[in-house]
């Protein structure tokens, strides 16, 4: 008859001494339950990327004939869908197992698994951005097709330019001219007092009087010039 209690204490005391610093117990009653730390080596391009899961380890009564409880309690830069590939992963692997001690051989798996889940992440995140950085350089360039400019569309342009601005020049002069030049109807509205005096001047040319004595004091005037005329020197 198998002793399981046996074989899994077995098992236990050569995982802590593997794992010293990665293992630890969560119980041992009534069944023992214990998590494992695996991390992978960071990329020499980037020390931030790596990944790293716990994974968590629950003997059955019948273990290792028949598979432990595994899950993930914890886990760094892995997405849901990583995880659950993992699981998956695993879980195939206890079939392969089934009847002899597996802990050591499925954290090696899952070791062996995350390192290559980290290469293919890290080059898929760099295609998509070399592929994001060409998809926005491509978008600038369609963006000037069609206007690169060269000296002769310049100075096309310019002449244009010139020819626009003379055009405008001519334009507001025109109108500083005409707003300086004001129409009959503009002068009667801005001084009403012009329309006035010259009605004035009307009414008074109609009756004109003259002062018969200006012309007397013109006549005394001759005489007395044609007198001293006569006065010998």
């Amino acid at each position: 008859m198998t002793d399981y209690k046996e074989e899994q204490r077995n098992e236990i005391e050569a995982l802590e001494s593997i794992y010293s610093n990665e293992l630890k117990i969560v119980s041992d009653d009534p069944e023992y339950s214990f998590t494992v730390d695996i991390k992978t080596e960071s990329l020499k391009h980037d020390p931030d990327d790596y990944m790293a899961v716990s994974l968590k380890f629950t003997y059955v009564p019948t273990y290792p004939d028949e598979a432990p409880i595994m899950e993930i309690a914890e886990s760094e830069n892995l997405s849901d869908q990583d995880m659950e590939e993992l699981v998956e992963f695993l879980q195939s692997k206890t079939e392969e197992n089934l009847g002899m001690v597996m802990v050591y051989t499925l954290v090696s798996e899952a070791s062996e698994w995350l390192n290559k889940k980290l290469v293919t992440s890290s080059s898929e995140k760099k295609e998509a951005e070399e592929r994001r950085i060409r998809e926005a350089e491509e978008e600038e360039r369609n963006r000037f097709d069609g206007v690169r400019v060269t000296v002769e569309s310049f100075m096309s342009w310019k002449a244009k330019f010139d020819q626009e601005v003379a055009e405008l020049k001519k334009l507001q002069a025109k109108d500083e001219v005409v707003s300086k030049k004001l129409t009959g109807r503009e002068l009667f509205e801005k001084d009403r007092s012009l329309v006035d005096s010259d009605l004035q001047f009307l009414q008074d040319e109609g009756e004109v009087k003259v002062d018969e004595s200006l012309f007397q004091e013109l006549d005394d005037l001759e005489l007395e010039e044609e007198d001293e005329e006569d006065i010998p020197s």
